[in-house]
Parts: C-alpha cells; structure tokens; sequence
C-alpha cells in the first residue's frame, strides 16, 4: 500500500489548521524544494518527516514559485501572505482565490480558447457585476417585456439576478449551463399541482435556458467574461487540454489550500488533477465552516479530497474559547431545550420590549464595559443575523459620540449614499448636455456645500470630524448650506438640454452672500464653463476625465482625506473606467447587435451612468479593500456572514436580535436554487423538510463558530418586537431563557 504524501487538516475554528498548514509549507522549504539542485540535509528536517521520494521530487524542479498556496476569500489571503512571509521570508510565494485563480488562468491562456471555441481575437475584459446586470436586463428586454419575471412571481431586477447567479452556481459546480432546466424541474417540486402548472413551469425553465445560452454567447462574441462564465470555461475546455496540462503541472508542484471547506466544487478537479499529475498538497478543513454554501460552495464534496491524504486531525486549541465548555450543550439544547436549565455567566442576556432600546441599551453597555477598563475596543465584536441601517447607524452615533472608534466589517452600502459622489454625478450632469432631467435644486445645493468646503467635511458618513484646514485647497472655505440653498433657487437656471449656473449677480441680494461664498461659487461657475467649453470642442475623452479633474480641483486634499473618503472615491473612479471601458468594447460590435451603442451620443452614456449609481447600485469593493497598518483600535460591527468571513477572534460578542429567524439563514441570503447543485445531490428534489433540516444544521454550525470566536463572554441581545414590528420567536430564544440576564437598568444609571 502506498502511503500518500499530501497531507489533510481537519480542526475546528481557531483550532490551529492554518499553523500548521503553514509550518508544512516551511519544512518542505527547509528541505530544499525551492532551491535547483538542492540535496536534503544530513540533519533531522524540522517538523514532520517527509519522504525521501518527496524529497526528489521537489528538488527535481525549478523555482519555489511553482507552489501554489489558496485562500477562501482576498482578507484571508492577505493575511495568510502575511504570515508565510514572517515564517520564511525572501521566498517567493504565489497565493490566490479559487475565483481569482480560475481568471487569471482564462486570461493568460486566452489564446487557446480562442483556437478551441473559434472566438474573435480580442482581449478578455470581465464584467463587474452592476455592469453585468445591466447588459443583461437589455440583451433580455424582449422576454422581460413578455413578462417572464411576474409568471415566475419576483420583480425584474430579481429574476435577472437570479439567471445571472444561476449560471455561476452551474459553473462552480461544474454543471453545463444546457442542463441547467433540467436541475430545475427536477429540484424544484411544486406538490398538489397539475399537468398544466407543470407545462407552464417546464416553459420557464427552458426560456430561462435559452436566454443564459444566448447571454453566454452574446458575451464572448465581445470577449466579456462573468464569472460564471469564467468558471465554465476552466473546468469545460482548459483544465481538459493537454496543453494547458502541461503548462500547469510544470509551474505547480505543490498547492496549499486553507480553509477548503469554503472552494466551489471544481476546484477539487483542478486539485485531483495535481495530485494525478505528481504534485504534493496540504489542505485545511474545518468541518464546522462552510461559511460561503448556499453561495458557490460544496464543503462535503471537498472533503472527499481527504481520503487521497495522511489525515491530520487537530484536537486542542492553542487559544481557550467558549466553545470548549459550551458548544455540545448548546448545539443540544437547540434541538432538546429541555436539556439545558442554566447557563454560566460567560453567557448573559439582554432582554427589551423595542428594538430601539435595545440597541441603545446595548451600546451603553460596551461604553461602560470600554470606559471602566473591563475590555478593549478591539476586543468587542457586534454581531447580527442582518444587521440593517438604522442598527449600524445607531452603534456608530452613540459609540463614537462617547469617543469609541467603530468598525464597520466589509460595509456594502450604495456608492450613491456618498455626498461627495452625489456632488461628483450632479456636477457631471451639468458638463454634458441632455441632461437636465437628472437635476434638481436640492442636488445643486448639495453640490455648492460639497465642492466648496476645503476638506470635504460634510462627508460625514460614519461622522467622522474631518474638517481638518487644508492648506493645498484653492477654494476659501466656502459655502454653507443656507447660502446654498439661496443660490440653487435664485442662480441656477434649470433646463433639459442645457441647465447652467448662472452669475452670481443674478441673485438680487447677492450682496448677502458674503465674500467667501461669493468666490467659492464663482471659481465653480469659471470650471464648469472650462469644462463645457472643452466638451464641445471633443477635448474630454470621456466622462472618467472629468471625474478625475474635478476630484483634483475640488476634493483631492493629499492625506488629508479620511480613509473611507477616499475609499469612496477609488469605488467611484473604477466603476466609471470600467464602465467607459465597456462602452468601448460595444461600440466596436455590429450594428444589428440588440446591445450596441453604436453612434450613440456621449451625453447618452453619461446618463446612464449616473442613473445607474443613483438606483442604489450597490458596486464592488475598491481596492485596497482595508486601510494598511496595524488592527484599528474599533468596536467591529458586522453581521454572520461577514464575521464568519474574517476568521476574526474577539473576547466580547454581542448577539443582536437572538430571536430573529435569519439565524436559521446564517444572515446571508443563499442563491435561488443553489442546494440544487450539490454534488451529492444533483439535481434531487428539494423539499420543505429538506429545507428544514439544512436550516437546522446551518445553525449549529453557526452557533459552533461563533463560540470558537469568542474568549470571554456572549450578550444575547433580544427585543420582544422586530424593527418591523412583529413578535420574534426564533430558534435561539431557548439560549436567551436559560442565560444570566444582564442588569441593564443599575448600568445605565452608572452611566
């Protein structure tokens, strides 16, 4: 029997997988894996033995950047960098995503694609997922305008959403997208109904079909990619060619994958093909992770990979966690409450009537806890099931008015509930003409504050004081928002083709403006002329450009913008290159093509840029993603999915909404049908007691990770009555009853 020389990682949350995938990887290097020609050392290697066989192998090829190293997601990654690189530094090290990885192997063996689908030699340009809804929504406008979306029962935008994920879940899971009807009716069983209700459901399913087909064409005819698309064409045509084989194997001899429980099914492909090829592997598997199934996953088709590896199960922590002496009479009590009378007072509880006191009590708490010395800021942690704006906005105003920094973990908000890229969109709609009907006074006057002010202090979104004198602005400090609001209703002169700022003078009382206000607007008429001027002439290139000067003449401070300011402005200014970078793609394509812009105008395109960012369109992160540096000293805020995400450990958790149902979800809402494509149940019907039961272990292997990250105490925090007013009886409520309750009432008065 031959013993297998990959190695497997199985442990719990913070139970050291990542240490010890990382020492693996660092004994390998010592043995000489990433130096040519290199022999074994005549002394013990440190760590576990590796096999002489290995050992050849290794130093065999060339360079230690052939190992290839994963991540479950870009902060993990990052971290994961980080800490190889302290572990043994000046070694050149490759890590990546799963999704990241299957891209960058379809743009660098693009070419050979081309050969093998017979596409048009053009460079491959990814769609952003705003630009990829909106691409679709026109390519289907004739089914939409049939009204495929209200016989399917969901609004527009949600059925083309829910087409769009469909084809990434049939890529991940290495489905052909042909198939994708058929897992459809036979997944989503409808009992009680009839022959016809069935005709009719089998119709939409195959239209469905057709118009992915047809989206999938549609984009690489113009070398678009999606991930779905991506992923189609990594496991179909690229991972099966013997050419990009042998590439593959000669740069990758050895792989790491951390936290594989959370990698979509092909990857297990691209890995049992490394491993047939001759390379080595460690993998890391949490069996109570699966942070992202529901959403591309498959954790249990990923485990299977363990029975090719030594089985390495790691059973003591190296840090002390809750769950340790609560997680199996929890995860029993959920299910038998009956078994659990009382808990420890490491668990305590805060029980209100509202769901507004609630949040108040609760963030008086952590101000109490933070001032009286119990606990640090970066030691709490706020967790929610879904954590919506007025909760966020509640804990970030009443923590940072006691002078508590907040974190707000990945915090996907519209890029239009910015003021500064309001003021940017209005002050683009005024360049280029045609475009009246997208202003209004209120955004004028919002713009004459915005652009006026030296620092962009009225940005205070997470009410950061930011209004820091700035001595490179050339803008006097400015125009207040009264004076606005006179000089929106008295200078600007509306109009649907042409709307303009008219002289200051135009205002009868403009004397009462007052000197700086009075500059401040004249300097943005004058640039806004300049500008106009320059457009007419064909000078501009684009709408991108004027963006970019307007940020240099009015916004850009140097280091003296906050963080998420300028994080705001790097968001915008990639969504608007990406987005002209699009436009140019399609004006390249036949004219009997239904998504061509063809001759269209540019005010046309800038137009439906700005109307695209004010619909809410919520965009990609920018990149950096997070701020450099040492951890903020912050309160985190942050709901399951996202804290799950970050892998992150805090002494203090707070448990909002305990009585909420969306703990059953894990707070994130799982892609329509995405149980469907679960290699161990393709395409099976999925019922309600399926549903059920998926729901049930969902949350213990919620409740589990969550215990696993926390060292000290939990606060349960429940209110009789949702932020919508309904009674909340949720699964957790039997942890709520059993707890200590916290005496919130004496605390307050403390405070």
């Amino acid at each position: 029997m031959v013993v297998s020389e990959s190695i497997w990682i199985a442990g719990s949350s913070r139970g050291g997988k990542t240490t010890r995938l990382i020492e693996q990887f660092c004994t390998w290097v010592q043995m000489g894996f990433d130096r040519p020609n290199a022999t074994m050392p005549n002394s013990a290697t440190q760590g576990r033995a590796v096999s002489q066989s290995v050992v050849s192998r290794l130093t065999a090829r060339q360079r230690a950047s052939a190992a290839l190293i994963f991540a479950a997601n870009g902060d993990n990654r990052i971290e994961l960098t980080d800490r190889i690189t302290a572990a043994i530094p000046n070694i050149p090290i490759r890590t990546t995503t799963p999704l990241a990885f299957f891209e960058d192997e379809v743009i660098l063996f693009w070419p050979l694609l081309i050969q093998r689908l017979n596409l048009k030699a053009q460079f491959p340009l990814r769609l952003r997922p705003e630009t990829e809804q909106e691409l679709a929504t026109e390519l289907w406008r004739p089914e939409l305008d049939m009204g495929i979306w209200r016989q399917m029962g969901v609004n527009e935008y949600r059925l083309v959403r829910r087409a769009l994920d469909l084809l990434l879940l049939a890529g991940l899971s290495g489905t052909p997208p042909e198939d994708i009807s058929e897992i459809l009716e036979q997944g989503l069983v409808e009992e009680g109904e009839g022959e016809s209700f069935d005709s009719e459901l089998s119709s939409q399913h195959s239209t469905l079909k057709m118009m992915l087909l047809r989206w999938k064409q549609w984009c690489l005819e113009r070398g678009l990619l999606t991930y779905g698309i991506i992923a189609e064409l990594y496991w179909r045509y690229l991972l099966p060619d013997a050419t990009y084989q042998q590439h593959l194997t000669r740069r990758c001899r050895i792989v790491l994958a951390d936290d594989i429980d959370d990698y979509p099914a092909i990857a297990r492909d691209l890995f049992d093909f490394l491993l047939d090829s001759g390379a080595i592997g460690a993998f890391a598997y949490n069996p109570e992770g699966g942070v992202r199934v529901g959403l591309g996953a498959d954790s249990d088709f990923m485990a299977g990979l363990a029975s090719r590896c030594q089985v390495d199960t790691l059973r003591r922590r190296p840090v002390i966690c809750l769950e340790d002496s609560l997680g199996n009479n929890l995860v029993e009590a959920l299910n038998d409450p009956s078994l659990l009378s009382a808990l420890p007072e490491s668990v305590q509880s805060l029980q209100t009537i509202s769901r507004s006191q609630l949040l108040r009590e609760t963030a008086e708490i952590i101000s109490q806890a933070i001032n009286s010395g119990q606990v640090q800021p970066q030691d709490v942690a706020v967790i929610a099931p879904g954590l919506d704006a007025i909760a966020r906005y509640s804990f970030i105003e009443i923590l940072t008015g006691k002078g508590i920094a907040v974190e707000s973990l990945n915090d996907q908000r519209p890029l239009s509930s910015s003021p500064i890229v309001r003021a940017l969109l209005t002050l683009l709609a005024l360049v280029y003409p045609g475009l009246g009907r997208l202003v209004d006074r209120d955004a004028i006057a919002e713009m004459l504050v915005v652009l006026s002010q030296s620092s962009a202090a009225t940005d205070n979104e997470e009410s950061e004081d930011t209004s820091i004198p700035n001595p490179k602005s050339q803008i006097p400090k400015g125009i207040d928002p009264v004076r606005a609001g006179l000089l929106a209703d008295y200078c600007y002169a509306p109009d649907p083709e042409l709307p303009s700022l008219q002289p200051v003078k135009s205002f009868a009382r403009w004397d009462r403006l007052g000197y700086q206000a009075t500059i401040a607007y004249e300097e943005i008429v004058q640039w806004l002329e300049e500008q106009r001027s320059q457009q007419q002439q064909r000078l501009i290139p684009s709408g991108v450009h004027v963006l970019d000067r307007a940020i240099q003449r009015f916004l850009w401070n140097g280091s003296y913008l906050p963080f998420h300011q300028l994080s705001a402005l790097r968001e915008l200014m990639e969504t608007a290159q990406h987005y002209w970078e699009v436009d140019g793609r399609l004006r390249k394509t036949p004219i009997d093509s239904p998504v061509n812009p063809g001759d269209t105008p540019s005010h046309t395109t800038v137009g439906r840029f700005i109307q695209l960012l004010r619909r809410g369109t919520v965009t990609a992160n920018p990149f950096p993603m997070r701020s450099f540096g040492r951890t903020a000293n912050a309160v985190t805020l942050a709901n399951i999915f996202q804290y799950r995400s970050s892998r992150r450990f805090h002494r203090w958790q707070f448990w909002m909404d305990v009585g909420s149902s969306l703990w059953l979800s894990g707070g994130a809402a799982s892609l329509f049908a995405s149980q469907l494509f679960l290699q161990n149940r393709l395409g099976e019907p999925w019922t309600e007691q399926d549903e059920t039961d998926a729901g049930e272990e969902r949350l213990r292997r919620i409740v589990r990770d969550l215990l696993s990250r926390a060292g000290e105490r939990i606060y349960l925090c429940h209110s009789d009555f949702a932020v919508n007013g309904q009674e909340q009886n949720g699964p957790l409520l039997t942890l709520v009853n059993a707890s200590v309750p916290v005496n919130s009432e004496a605390l307050l008065t403390q405070t």
